[in-house]
């Protein structure tokens, strides 16, 4: 089962998903310097 095909599948995939929850927590960084950084109190 653990054949060349499926580990190249099982990287490609798990660099997939480490890019999409890369870009999910800079854009949520984002959006909280933000909001933090209009509030004036």
């Amino acid at each position: 089962m653990l054949d060349a095909a499926f580990l190249s599948h099982v990287l490609l995939w798990f660099i997939g998903a480490m890019s999409v929850v890369g870009v999910v927590t800079m854009t949520g960084a984002l959006i909280l310097m933000g909001r933090t950084g209009y509030r004036k109190d």
